[in-house]
């Protein structure tokens, strides 16, 4: 370990930063938010050092460092392009005793500045020691994906209600057991949504033991996003890695479902055609009992699970029997793989709106208003329209629709299989009877389809196809 991690109070130390560029104003900038009392040195000070003289009540010194400089402070940054002066900077501190970063030279520094995480008061910090800053900063993105900005009003609670809580536990592993379920359970949720008197409240049952969380679960219904796991929103991660149980269906691709935490139930719920795993009722009840039993239940969808998800079904039973639950929206198909097909839905030379539709068939029919669908200037996103593909392009014909409006089938969109057949509504049915075509499949149907050979960027495992 070559650098020991520590961190150090800094609010109304007197502070010195040498230098006055672009690189000193970004230390500046950490060091204000430690709440330092800064004083500046340097030959020429930047216009933006000069604009947070006043913002962060900067003492700005316009001479060259000297050694004596250096008496009376705590710590000192060290920014500027002159060797020499770094080197005088980086002795004189060491010789005072006086902590001292000197940027971008690790050799001469007594302390180094790390990726920070601020989720204040809650503070993590990512170092490689100077040998890969940026690795460090990368590392530090990761981290900061796990880490909502809310846990730090997740620990201001907790500071909030220590000493009571230290008051009513008196056995330290009792106060432990305690605060990880706050933390893990329903106050931490409800500081999480924003809801922190009602987070309040709960705590505050939890230490009368009023609360219900020890009978009663949770459910999160999470849109699971087109297919690319790294499209998942950060609170759908978190959730996902604290629920007990996960409830799937068949478009959530296997990589998403690794992401859970690795000891949770994993329960398929999976629709295909014709081949139905548990009826949506079945389905319903199923969330429904597990969260009565006391679990946290993830219920994974694929794209946004109030855009033909069926979302809203679900909910309404889990509000029947009065089961707390959240929703989490996903990207859903439409915009996802659009996006990775490089068509825009919108676009003002092509389509001033979207319609999203859902071609399943019923009785070998679809029932839609062609008439709306075939009017010009917008686009038409077709879920579930595989199977009806042939009916659904001699419908829109028979209504107006040219022949050759352009129209795209996207296969696994936005994964590495992901694949493009571009054709018009004439063309399509034919080419796609002639190739294999792996679910799931969407179809976007406008003349905004004819930029994706112009626009496209993202090419999957097979490439693009016509």
């Amino acid at each position: 370990m070559d650098y020991f991690p520590i961190f150090v109070k800094l609010s109304g130390q007197n502070c010195l930063v040498v230098g006055g560029g672009e690189i000193a104003a970004r230390k500046i900038d950490l060091l204000a938010r430690a709440g330092a009392k800064i004083t500046v040195i340097a030959k020429q000070v930047s216009p933006h050092v000069r604009a947070m003289e006043a913002k962060h009540g900067l003492a700005i010194v316009q001479k060259p460092f000297a050694a004596l400089d250096l008496q009376g402070f705590r710590l000192v940054v060290s920014a500027t392009d002159n060797n020499e002066t770094n080197q005088l900077v980086a002795k004189t501190a060491n010789g005072l005793g006086v902590l001292v970063n000197v940027v971008d030279n690790p050799a001469l520094c007594s302390f180094i500045f790390p990726a920070i995480i601020d989720r204040s008061p809650i503070i993590a910090a990512v170092s490689s020691g100077g040998a890969a800053p940026v690795l460090a900063r990368l590392l530090r993105a990761k981290i900061e994906t796990t880490i909502p900005p809310a846990y730090g009003k997740l620990a201001q609670l907790a500071e909030k209600f220590r000493g009571q809580v230290k008051q009513h536990f008196n056995d330290p592993a009792q106060r432990r057991i305690f605060w990880e379920n706050c933390f893990q359970g329903q106050v931490a949720e409800q500081v999480f949504v924003g809801n922190e008197k009602q987070a309040e409240q709960a705590l505050l049952e939890a230490l009368a033991g009023q609360t219900q969380a020890a009978t009663h679960g949770e459910v999160y219904l999470i849109g699971a996003g087109p297919g690319a796991a790294d499209l998942l929103t950060f609170r759908a991660l978190r959730l996902m890695q604290q629920a007990d149980v996960v409830v799937y269906d068949h478009l959530v691709s296997p990589e998403i479902i690794d992401l859970a935490r690795r000891d949770s139930e994993k329960i398929y719920v999976g629709k295909q055609r014709q081949k139905h795993t548990l009826a949506q009722e079945s389905i319903n009840t199923l969330l429904a009992d597990l969260a009565r039993s006391g679990k946290r239940v993830a219920r994974l969808k694929g794209g946004d699970p109030f855009i033909f998800g069926r979302g809203g079904e679900e909910i309404e039973t889990l509000m029947q029997q009065g089961i707390h639950f959240q929703v989490v929206p996903g990207v859903t198909a439409a915009s996802g793989c659009a996006a990775y097909a490089g068509i825009p839905l919108t676009h003002r030379d092509h389509a001033q709106s979207v319609t999203f539709v859902t071609g399943h068939l019923k009785d070998d029919s679809i029932n839609l208003n062609w008439t709306q669908l075939a009017a010009p200037n917008q686009t038409i996103v077709v879920y579930m329209g595989l199977v009806g593909l042939e009916k659904i392009c001699q419908s829109l014909i028979a209504h107006g629709s040219p022949e050759n409006l352009p129209v795209a089938l996207i296969q696994q969109g936005t994964t590495t299989t992901q694949r493009v057949i571009t054709a018009t509504l004439a063309t399509l049915p034919e080419i796609i009877a002639k190739q294999a075509i792996m679910p799931p499949t969407l179809i976007i149907i406008g003349t905004v389809v004819a930029l994706h050979n112009k626009l496209q960027w993202f090419n999957g495992g097979e490439g693009q196809g016509r």
